[in-house]
């Protein structure tokens, strides 16, 4: 056994073999970050457009919300309320919602009430200046 030190045995040709070196060539490399970057490339602008809906129905949900609040406060109270706090101390909405385009619950547009009879908060917008997805400014709605 000596003399047959670091030589294959015939007797056991799988023995023989030359292991290849773990791991990955480049081109294997490459080809996996192509996949990568093409999954990502149709990923991506898909997951904004989703983010962007998302918080357009978020905004769309509190303004209902809100505006529901405010014809309860007038119905019951026979007034139309000072601030949105106001809602609140009533117990007509739990908390002041955040507007999800500025991330703040005290920039809302409040539109005051036309009739003189009836002062305080008839109606209340977005106060941000951002652009929906059909190109309307948000704080139209």
């Amino acid at each position: 056994m000596t003399g047959n030190a670091g030589r294959c045995v015939p007797r056991r040709p799988r023995a023989c073999r030359v292991r290849a070196p773990n791991g990955f060539t480049l081109i294997e490399l490459l080809v996996v970050m192509a996949i990568i970057g093409t999954l990502l490339s149709i990923a991506v602008p898909r997951y904004f457009h989703a983010l962007a809906h998302a918080r357009e129905t978020v905004l769309l949900q509190d303004l209902a919300i809100l505006r529901e609040a405010i014809d309860k406060y007038n119905a019951d109270l026979g007034q139309y309320p000072d601030t949105l706090v106001a809602l609140v101390e009533k117990r007509y909405v739990r908390s002041l919602p955040v507007d999800p385009y500025t991330k703040l619950a005290d920039t809302w547009i409040l539109v005051p009430s036309e009739d003189p009879d009836q002062a305080g908060i008839r109606d209340v917008h977005s106060g941000a200046a951002d652009e929906a997805a059909d190109g309307k400014p948000v704080n139209t709605w």
